[in-house]
């Protein structure tokens, strides 16, 4: 025993030196990450988006080898024209040169679009491509920037006129595919999309490819004369709004303008706008397949227009988008507009009647009105470019034959699931299949025993053996608590299904994650899903077998205690730092080594990286999981929610004095009262096989010795874990009697009950129940810290006065969620010192219990997350928050 304690205490010793080496070598490799840094993050010139010689910023020549020289911006959307040496005193036009941020604005999984520059010759092939500015920390530590680098060279020598994807070539379907970057699917996916947007769009300009041919419209002519109302109603007339706070200015009760639109060349709707005689002048004007639409300004500070234009420019605030192709309007597309004719037209400040002379446009397509411009960063004061859309097509009974078909491209992430359905759909089997089988877990455990426990551990190996195989270095699949802080933030501010829809098997995963945790707890991923925390345990189970198990044990209960709450202080300090920078937070993420284990690989990152992942799985091989148990932050962030599983596992009342299951608990999660926190509880299901094991449960094996003594019948065990009863008796049971000896660890605290929600009517019980999620305050804790119930009154109002300057646009998210976390650290303190309670189990139920400081902690958390983002949705729903 002596010997035993010795080596857990330097275990425990090396558990924390680990951490320690660990965490000084990050901080090397972060020195040196940071200074090696190219395109993260980097500092781009402010008026790069506006500046006519776009050159002079960026370095064109990187990404068109052998140019001489560049043009300044041209066409719509911009690019540069690249030349070479002169030839008969003229420049020699080599190709062309594009900012894919003038083209589209793809986010890539940080939400921000990779900012890149494309090099595209005289043919519409790819001779360049630089990455100037990304957000994605994956690219710094967790993969080398270096990789999308080598995922970006794939493009050069391949042609605009290629179907590129992202993924295996499909010659039957003339698909020219790209190898991935493991571990980075989404920001590959965006920047496929950000090359050939980008290239198509100005080959389509330039004449490389042939441009769009759409039909064009044939009307329904019927004469009548609608007013502004039924203009509207038909969706003939169409608006578009953009409010100050959309383009980073304060509030006010005015919009920063606000357009109404629609076709002109309709004559039922061109003549009810303009009047018989107005549409009949602008028909004289226009040549054969030329379109006219209107533009009014009815409301806001800001024009349309532009105060800087000048003759023989363009109208660069607005433009029309139709599929790929845009189009903008110089002074020669302009035509003054003096009034509208239409019965309840709102008065307007300034208008325009727009032209556009392209035979791609055709007025029976859908088509968008776009407003161009820039948004201010409140809190730092950068300027980033934006637009804003709205959309028009032609109501179907104003065309012959209806609307036409329009087929559009499916999307990335359905493109994604299509091509890899087959291997999702296994991906989801495994899932399910596990689910199922662990739900009828007693089954299983009933035919164990301590001696042969084969009928679990054939399962939980297999589970092991798939996750670490299939989805761990296979499908990749890890999960990781960067995709918890990424669903916090989105989840507060903008959730974007398509962002999580393009890595199919992280997002059924999570799904799974979701459902098991709130209905088993976080053991069934942790302990038997988890690629990284089952290689953890094959190798502590591989190391009792090849002769280390008398070297292998557990901290010290002591050492144990302390180091548990080491990944909640992990987890709720990333979830700090990515209120404020959320790149920060990623990168001291690399405290998972899940990149480095499965997505990256240990030969591919910096020593320290390595050197980590070593020193764990060599420390798993003595000590049961130790990252699993002190330093995960995702464990973390799953055990809060396992507070409120509905199913635990289940316990004698005899186990409070029983330490049988305890002592071969390699989680520790059994307490000296017999109880089991499921937030720790790994579910090995060791307990559950003695629970049901006649011959090792002390409280079976006496009742079985008593009856054989007797020579009584041996009953089936029942639910409860006991022999079934031969006969119904009156007398107290064992477990009664053993009841009165100590706590009941049949739950994880013990039982309270609300006094004033006993004996109520449904209708009564409902009230109080939302009364006790919203309302803290108690008598009890008036009594007991009346000071701090006024101090709560106090910060109530402060954090309610709070959300209404957010919803009147005077406070952005971040002030408001301090002041949420400051009131929720507040309602943890005022709980425990009055309604010290939560529920274990389904919520519907009263099993109420005395809570913990990390019970109440838990409760609290997530209460307010789930009122918080309900308030942001709200607020952002009605266009009311600033973000």
């Amino acid at each position: 025993m002596m010997f035993m304690y010795v080596t857990c205490q330097q275990l425990a010793g090396r558990v924390v030196s680990c951490l320690a080496v660990f965490f000084a070598a990050l901080a090397l490799g972060l020195g040196s990450a940071h200074a090696s840094t190219g395109a993260y993050e980097a500092s781009l010139p402010d008026e790069l988006n506006t500046a006519k010689d776009m050159c002079a910023l960026v370095p064109c020549s990187a990404v068109f080898p052998g140019a001489k020289s560049f043009s300044e911006r041209m066409g719509q959307p911009p690019y540069v024209e690249a030349y070479g040496d002169e030839e008969a005193g003229k420049k020699k036009l080599l190709g062309y040169v594009m900012l894919s941020t003038d083209i589209t604005d793809t986010p890539a999984y940080s939400g921000k679009p990779v900012v890149t520059l494309i090099g595209m010759d005289r043919t519409g092939h790819f001779v360049g491509v630089k990455v100037l500015k990304h957000s994605e920390p994956i690219l710094l530590l967790g993969i080398p920037e270096s990789a999308l680098l080598k995922f970006n060279d794939q493009y050069l020598g391949k042609s605009v006129a290629d179907k590129i994807e992202v993924g295996q070539s499909r010659p039957d379907e003339n698909v020219l595919g790209v190898d991935a970057i493991s571990g980075a699917t989404v920001t590959v996916i965006a920047q496929n999309q950000v090359m050939m947007t980008s290239g198509t769009a100005v080959a389509r300009q330039v004449g490389i490819l042939a441009p769009t041919k759409r039909d064009p419209a044939r009307y329904v002519v019927t004469g009548q004369r609608l007013s502004w109302a039924q203009l509207v109603k038909q969706g003939s007339v169409q608006h578009l709004t953009v409010r100050p706070e959309q383009v980073g200015l304060a509030r006010t009760g005015e919009p920063f303008i606000e357009l109404w639109f629609g076709d002109l060349n309709h004559p039922d709707v061109g003549a009810s706008l303009l009047g018989d005689g107005g549409w009949a002048n602008l028909r004289a004007r226009l040549k054969e397949g030329d379109h006219a639409l209107f533009v009014v300004r009815s409301a806001g500070i800001e024009s349309f227009k532009g105060s800087g234009f000048v003759r023989g420019g363009i109208y660069d605030r607005v433009q029309v988008k139709q599929g790929a192709d845009s189009f903008t309007f110089r002074d020669l597309d302009y035509l003054n507009l003096y009034g509208l004719e239409a019965a309840g037209a709102p008065s307007f400040t300034e208008s325009a009647i727009f032209i556009i002379r392209s035979k791609a446009f055709s007025a029976a397509y859908p088509w968008k009105l776009s407003f161009l411009g820039n948004r201010v960063d409140r809190a730092t004061g950068a300027r980033s470019f934006t637009s804003f859309d709205a959309n028009y097509w032609l109501a179907p009974e104003l065309l012959q034959g209806g609307r036409p078909v329009v087929e559009e491209a499916a999307a990335p992430w359905v493109r994604i699931w299509t091509s890899r359905g087959v291997e999702i759909g296994l991906f989801s089997a495994l899932l399910v299949m596990v689910a199922v089988v662990y739900a009828f877990r007693e089954r299983l455990t009933r035919r164990s025993t301590r001696k042969n426990k084969w009928p679990v551990n054939a399962f939980k190996y297999s589970a092991w053996a798939l996750s670490i195989g299939f989805i761990g270095f296979g499908a990749m699949a890890q999960p990781s608590v960067t995709q918890v802080l990424t669903w916090f933030h989105s989840l507060l501010f903008q959730w974007t299904w398509s962002l999580f829809l393009s890595d199919p098997f992280i997002f059924v995963f999570w799904i799974f994650i979701i459902v098991t945790v709130f209905l088993f707890g976080r053991g069934l991923f942790c302990g038997w899903m988890c690629p990284f925390g089952s290689l953890s345990e094959a190798m502590y189970k591989l190391g009792g077998l090849v002769g280390l198990k008398r070297f292998q044990g557990s901290l010290p209960r002591v050492w144990h205690d302390r180091l548990k709450w080491l990944k909640y202080v992990v987890f709720f300090g990333l979830l700090a730092v990515s209120m404020f920078s959320m790149g920060l937070a990623e990168v001291l993420a690399e405290v998972e080594p899940f990149k480095t284990t499965f997505l990256v690989g240990i030969n591919n990152r910096a020593w320290p990286y390595g050197l980590f992942v070593c020193a764990l799985l060599g420390l798993s091989i003595f000590i049961e999981r130790p990252y699993c148990k002190y330093i995960c932050p995702l464990g973390a962030a799953l055990a809060v929610p396992s507070t409120f599983r509905w199913f635990g596992l289940p316990r004698k009342q005899e186990c409070n004095s029983c330490k049988a299951c305890a002592v071969g608990c390699g989680s520790l999660a059994i307490d000296a009262d017999g109880r089991i926190d499921h937030r720790e509880c790994l579910h090995c299901l060791d307990c559950l096989v003695l629970y049901t094991d006649p011959k090792v449960c002390p409280p079976l094996g006496q009742e079985r010795k008593r009856r054989e003594r007797a020579g009584l019948e041996l009953t089936p065990i029942g639910r409860d874990g006991y022999y079934i009863p031969i006969h119904p008796v009156s007398v107290a049971t064992p477990a009664a009697l053993a009841a009165q000896k100590g706590p009941d660890p049949r739950m994880p605290s013990d039982p309270v009950m609300p006094p004033h929600k006993v004996n109520v009517s449904r209708l009564m019980w409902i009230w109080l129940e939302i009364r006790d999620h919203l309302w803290p305050w108690s008598t009890e804790g008036w009594h007991s810290q009346r000071a701090l119930q006024v101090a709560g009154f106090s910060l109530a109002v402060a954090a309610s006065v709070a959300w209404i300057l957010a919803a009147t646009g005077r406070l952005s998210s971040g002030a408001v969620i301090g002041w949420w976390f400051g009131w929720s650290v507040y309602e943890v303190l005022i709980r425990l010192s009055g309604r010290r309670y939560v529920k274990d189990g389904p919520w519907w139920q009263d099993n109420y219990r005395h809570a913990s400081v990390m019970d109440m902690l838990s409760y609290v958390s997530f209460k307010n997350l789930l009122i918080g983002a309900a308030l942001f949705l709200t607020l952002k729903t009605l266009g009311l928050m600033l973000v």
